[in-house]
């Protein structure tokens, strides 16, 4: 898969900001073009998507995946491909076995891959991302809160208290966990996108 036109880019980069967090979208497309670091991903690095359950990693990954020219994979699905088993019964008969099977397979996946991970990959495994490009997708507290009332297919965390507290202390463990692992900004990596314009 080769990297897109200049042109293309742009219209990947328009569809990534019109794919996030509605409640984002106008501070993200400011952002793109106030001056800022242009990171880009060296040839043999892997992409991994990182972020909140409900932030929109699998849906951003194959627009992603085409503004690179990289395969895209989810981690998920090659988990359950890999293990034959259903990650909804798995993370909540055994989280540890799934966690330890989540680190295993990403680092089995072909290097310079785009990989999305899981919401939960950040901040059980940062050591785990620390050769790897880290692309955080944003997503505010009332957004993620919406979609995952709305998502009754998702495993609960925390089934001994209540959905809405289940989701206020994950949201926020894990804001502070994400804050101390070094990954790139959705803002400053589209940035570097278009900025290959002029180079």
């Amino acid at each position: 898969m080769s990297e897109p036109s200049a042109e293309a880019r742009r219209r990947l980069v328009t569809q990534v900001v019109a794919s996030v967090d509605p409640r984002l979208q106008q501070a993200l497309q400011g952002a793109l073009s106030a001056p800022g670091p242009c990171p880009r991903p060296v040839e043999a690095q892997t992409v991994v998507i990182a972020g909140h359950r409900a932030a929109g990693k699998t849906r951003l990954l194959p627009l992603f995946s085409r503004l690179l020219g990289r395969t895209g994979l989810d981690l998920d699905a090659e988990l359950e491909r890999r293990h034959g088993r259903p990650l909804r019964t798995w993370v909540a008969e055994s989280p540890a076995t799934f966690r330890a099977a989540e680190r295993e397979t990403l680092g089995l996946l072909p290097p310079g891959s785009v990989v999305a991970v899981g919401g939960g990959f950040l901040s059980h495994h940062p050591e785990a991302l620390q050769e790897h490009f880290t692309l955080v997708v944003p997503v505010t507290f009332d957004t993620y809160r919406e979609r995952l009332m709305a998502d009754v297919k998702r495993p609960r965390l925390r089934p001994d208290v209540s959905l809405e507290e289940e989701l206020h202390a994950i949201f926020h463990e894990r804001e502070a966990l994400h804050a101390r692992v070094p990954t790139i900004s959705l803002a400053d990596f589209l940035r570097g996108c278009l900025a290959q314009e002029s180079t």
